[in-house]
């Protein structure tokens, strides 16, 4: 897991940017109030959510040895490609975009990705596992009367399969796609969604993402932002930003609501 973070750094980073401050952060394992007026958490999808490191076994097993290197080159030319393709105003949507991905990484690779292969890979990102804080953290806050919704640069309908089979879809009262507007995260488009969408202002909403690109796209465009912060030592990005809290778990938000 060190080694796959190191290398989303080192390329993802270069293809997706973002940010996260270095200061005037919080713990949830710190004492701090309850944030006033939260009354929807809005969530990224991949890597926050869902795993999209769990295809890396069926990228072994399809080609042994290359499992680790495909699953991460893949999902590094994913943000990349989102990116570029926002800066070149050649929107193509996230499943077209996972499935370039994956050929480019397979033929970087040298590997022989047969029509058969590219299917069951791209079935296995419609099937991705959740990350275990994930669904507990979204059953304690929808115990606290908190809406929950997504906001992801995933395609509208790989993202309610992925949430059904992941079992969260019935935890969620909205599923918010950057396909709306044709551009992807962090475009402040994408974020502005939240407010046009789910009819709340950027007070009243939490930006939760394991992205810490993500989470700057987020603050710049007005929103409380939470950055989870899966491994202990992983550094936020450097690119300024405003006020955020930091936690190491989806189950950790509960604590920042006011009862």
């Amino acid at each position: 897991m060190a080694n796959r973070r190191e290398f989303m750094r080192a390329v993802g980073t270069a293809a997706a940017v973002g940010a996260m401050p270095a200061t005037r952060v919080v713990s949830a394992k710190q004492t701090a109030p309850p944030l006033k007026g939260i009354k929807t958490f809005v969530f990224d999808a991949y890597g926050t959510l869902f795993d999209v490191f769990s295809v890396t076994a069926l990228c072994e097993q399809l080609f042994p040895g290359n499992g680790n290197a495909l699953a991460e080159l893949w999902r590094a030319k994913q943000l990349q490609y989102s990116l570029l393709r926002s800066l070149m105003g050649r929107y193509k949507d996230f499943w077209q975009l996972t499935q370039d991905g994956l050929a480019y990484a397979a033929k970087s690779l040298k590997l022989d990705l047969t029509p058969d292969r590219q299917k069951r890979l791209m079935d296995a990102y419609l099937n991705l596992s959740v990350f275990p804080d994930v669904k507990p953290g979204l059953e304690a806050l929808k115990k606290l009367g908190v809406g929950l919704a997504i906001l992801s640069n995933g395609e509208p309908k790989m993202l309610d399969r992925a949430a059904r089979s992941a079992g969260i879809s019935t935890l969620l009262d909205a599923v918010l796609s950057a396909n709306d507007v044709k551009i992807f995260k962090p475009s402040p488009a994408v974020y502005k969604l939240v407010s046009k969408r789910l009819h709340v202002g950027t007070s009243d909403a939490g930006f939760v993402s394991a992205n810490s690109w993500d989470v700057h796209g987020g603050a710049s465009a007005g929103l409380i932002t939470f950055w989870i912060q899966r491994a202990s030592g992983e550094p936020p990005e450097e690119l300024g930003s405003t006020e955020t809290r930091v936690v190491s778990a989806v189950s950790d938000l509960a604590a920042f609501v006011r009862r």
